[in-house]
């Protein structure tokens, strides 16, 4: 038996020596593990293993019994990441340090995302197991968002200075070497008045500056990588362009060494690769600089200060000294400061940065406001409620922070490469210049040469690493700004994969109240009226029908009476006096019991009925007045959003709690596909197990406590932002406005984030996959090509500036429904127009 190792677990939810004894059972039963012993009192396990044990099984044993180990996240900033092949590396540094359960290298936001278990792992644990690999690492601040692309532009404007001074040095080099074979006057210059020598010197001068000046980068982290057994991109361009320059060195220098076919200079092979690799590192790093432009502009939205009440006085204090309770005065077109309960004033307020939503909403008392939203005209009191960290604000950059650093399943097979593409290079440039040295034309060794440099030129891990992050910073960024929040990046992926998207009827296909959508009155009699009497009747009970009717006759502006001798008629409906009329309200059979002929309502009721509403008839002294209908009514964007779903290929199904019939007359009239009623709220997990049976990935979208587990259990939950916290705790996609828009709008994003995805990784993986075999010189016995050094740097450098270009085009994503309901996007869904241009 090996050495055995002992691991200290921190777990959650022991109370009592039951707890113990399974956690325990559980630890024992895990094969490898010697001894186990759990402490009540500092509620930890000490556990003594050896293979095949190992800790996150051990973890997940735990987990399982109910009883989870508590686990912590950091997020580091890591620099010096240039490629795939260096997230590999750093990933799998991290990976090595006991206690780490977790970690997610994310190469556009040059960060690591760390789960550990508490107690096992010190920060800086991680942080010198990155430094010791050449990249140095910081835990990352709130503030580093911002100052990244502060940061980015500083770099870029450095990287820009030192590929004018490489291009500078570079030209003479490239005209002297490549002009004279296309300007005889540069050939007769060569010739006649420097001499051979004193060209192949000034070359080497030139090339000699640029190389270990501007070039120095390549070199200074290229070589230790190859050395520590871990090369990387720096490795493949130190390698190519010291081979070029050695060799062409040597031939200037000491060119006896040299069979005399084989003395050719490549110095302006190597200048030119340095200056076209440089060039491409300075568009990749301002189109890097660009990625997380969406979280700097969410960090933009917080005040810097306030207007808060202090000792009597109303003071301005920075954002950081304010504390729940605070009262904070806002003037006209201030931005609100932080979240808070409106106690004073009424305004209108510009929501948009964070719901999406372009309407200012009204605020007055008892209404809550958010911080980084801009106050109108009106001027604002509020308590804060929440500050810092708590806020909305802060809590969605969080979010899209976390949804930006997420790795995608799709990433899995990217990873698996990466991390041995560099030295599958290095062997393919090897196997090429044996190749060529032994069985190429004369003079071989210029042949082998030329070949083996443009294998490890061509070659570019860059574009790999960056495919997929990139393309997801991009992404849940633009949908962050149109109010879409992705919680969990792995959404990103698996809601486009979603067939079916089932709705909760109450509050999400309709407004979540009952109100009088229908009131017809029989001939002769005065619509307002009849509206009085009855409202004034029904404002004796608390019942939800009762209230809507209430509602839409203060709408109107009608006075209402007081009500006399009420009485609730059980079964059938109720009476009342007002005003001196007798007012009878109830199901047609109370009008029958009365002996009241209904006449033409009863048609009109017939309809309504048809339509999946219940009717309601009122009589006035004796006489059928009006056939009303109450129900909960749906939204207005909610027909036009579930033709767009049609349009983007989903199925919608609704779950309500309605009988069938009613169910399936709102069905018909929105064109729903499946139906599923009469659902308690604790049958929606039931009811989603049902619409699965096909097989089909399904999105479930709901508001409520009550749509909590159901919002968990379907593959991707998606949460009205307007919902309760419960719901969206249990979500993995948020829609900030309560609009059903904000659904179709995740759909889209969903759709042309991951198509990005492929284009990107398809370009990556063929580019690498057609040019590294060309650049070996496949080509050469068809049509006699081969690559030059120089193209191939150039091919290089513009391949990771193309996936980064590609990436950034999602920022420019309109939502796929505007605001009037309509698609954004000709070809979305025939019937509906486009909406004008953002």
């Amino acid at each position: 038996m090996g050495n055995l190792h002992e691991v200290k677990l921190s777990v959650e939810g022991m109370s009592c020596a039951s707890c113990v004894g399974r956690v325990e059972r559980a630890l024992r039963a895990v094969p490898g593990v010697e001894e186990a012993n759990v402490n009540l009192a500092s509620e930890t396990a000490t556990v003594r293993f050896d293979t095949p044990a190992d800790i996150g099984v051990l973890v997940e044993a735990v987990d399982e019994a109910g009883y989870p180990a508590r686990r912590k996240t950091v997020m580091l900033s890591i620099e010096g990441m240039s490629c795939a092949s260096c997230v590999g590396r750093v990933d799998k540094a991290l990976a090595a340090v006991p206690g780490v359960l977790d970690v997610n290298v994310n190469l556009a936001a040059e960060t690591a995302t760390v789960t550990y278990l508490e107690g096992q792992v010190q920060i800086s644990d991680l942080i010198k197991a990155s430094n010791d690999l050449g990249y140095p690492a910081k835990v990352r601040e709130a503030e580093d968002s911002q100052d990244m692309g502060e940061r980015k532009a500083a770099e870029a404007n450095k990287l820009l200075r030192l590929t004018v001074l490489a291009a500078i040095l570079t030209a003479p080099v490239l005209t002297l070497e490549m002009g004279s074979y296309l300007f005889g006057f540069i050939a007769d210059f060569k010739e006649n008045v420097l001499g051979v020598q004193a060209d192949r010197y000034i070359q080497f001068v030139l090339t000699t500056i640029v190389l270990f000046g501007p070039g120095l980068r390549f070199y200074a982290k290229g070589f230790p990588a190859l050395f520590k057994g871990a090369p990387d991109m720096n490795s493949l361009v130190a390698l190519g362009t010291a081979a070029a320059w050695i060799y062409s060195t040597i031939v200037t220098f000491v060119p006896s060494l040299l069979p005399a076919e084989a003395q050719n200079i490549y110095f302006e092979a190597a200048a030119v690769i340095v200056t076209l690799i440089l060039l491409g590192r300075f568009l990749e790093l301002r189109a890097k600089g660009r990625t997380g432009e969406a979280i700097r502009k969410l960090m933009g939205l917080q005040a810097k200060t306030a207007r808060v009440e202090r000792d009597g006085e109303v003071v301005e204090v920075p954002i950081e000294e304010i504390v729940v309770g605070d009262i904070i005065h806002v003037r006209p077109g201030e931005k609100i400061a932080v979240d808070g309960e409106v106690i004073s004033g009424s305004s209108y307020v510009d929501e948009s940065m964070i719901t999406g939503e372009p309407i200012p909403v009204e605020k007055k008392e008892g209404e809550v406001v958010v911080g980084g939203t801009v106050n109108g005209t009106g001027i604002l009191t509020f308590r804060a409620t929440k500050v810092g960290a708590d806020t909305m604000l802060a809590q969605i950059i969080k979010m899209v922070e976390q949804a930006q650093g997420a790795k995608l399943p799709i990433q899995a097979l990217v990873d698996k490469i990466t991390l041995v593409f560099v030295p599958v290079v290095m062997s393919v440039a090897a196997l090429t210049v044996l190749v060529w040295f032994f069985f190429g034309p004369e003079p071989a060794l210029t042949f082998s040469l030329v070949a083996g440099v443009s294998v490890l030129i061509i070659a570019c891990p860059c574009a790999m690493g960056l495919a997929t992050p990139t393309s997801i910073m991009v992404g849940t960024g633009r949908a962050a700004e149109m109010g879409v929040l992705f919680r969990k990046g792995d959404a990103l992926q698996s809601l486009q994969e979603a067939k079916i998207v089932a709705l909760d009827k109450t509050g999400t296909l309709t407004e979540g109240r009952p109100e009088l959508t229908d009131l017809s009155v029989a001939e002769g009699m005065d619509e307002a009226e009849v509206l009085r009497l009855v409202a004034s009747v029904e404002a004796t009970s608390e019942h939800p029908i009762a209230e809507a009717i209430v509602r839409a006759a203060k709408a109107r502006g009608l006075d209402l009476a007081r009500a006399e001798d009420f009485d609730s008629i059980t079964g059938f409906g109720v009476q009342a006096a007002v005003d001196g009329h007798k007012v009878l309200i109830g199901a047609d059979r109370l009008m029958t019991r009365e002996g009241i002929e209904l006449g033409d309502l009863a048609e009109a009721g017939q309809a309504l009925g048809r339509k999946g509403k219940t009717p309601l008839y009122a009589a006035i002294d004796g006489r059928a007045a009006a056939v009303i209908a109450v129900a909960d009514p749906i939204k207005a964007s909610t027909p036009q959003v579930i033709a767009a779903l049609h349009g983007l290929g989903k199925k919608v199904a609704m779950i309500t709690g309605d009988n069938r019939g009613t169910a399936e007359a709102i069905a018909r009239e929105l064109g729903i596909d499946h139906v599923v009623a009469e659902v308690l709220p604790e049958g929606k997990v039931e009811a989603l197990h049902k619409l699965r049976e096909g097989g089909d990935k399904l999105a479930f979208v709901g508001d409520g406590i009550n749509d909590a587990p159901a919002l968990a259990e379907a593959d991707v939950g998606i949460a009205i932002g307007t919902g309760t916290d419960v719901a969206i705790e249990s979500a993995d996609v948020v829609l900030m406005s309560g609009d059903l828009r904000g659904v179709v709008n995740a759909f889209d994003i969903s759709q042309k984030t991951m198509r990005n995805i492929r284009q990107n990784l398809f370009w990556a993986f063929g580019y690498n996959t057609i040019l590294i075999p060309v650049a070996a010189g496949v080509l050469y016995p068809i049509w006699g090509i081969l690559l030059s050094p120089m193209l191939a740097a150039f091919a290089m450098a513009m391949s990771s500036f193309f996936v980064l270009s590609n990436a950034l085009r999602l920022r420019w994503v309109k939502p796929a429904v505007a605001e009037t309901g309509e698609t954004a996007e000709a070809g979305g869904v025939a019937e509906l127009r486009p909406a004008p241009a953002e």
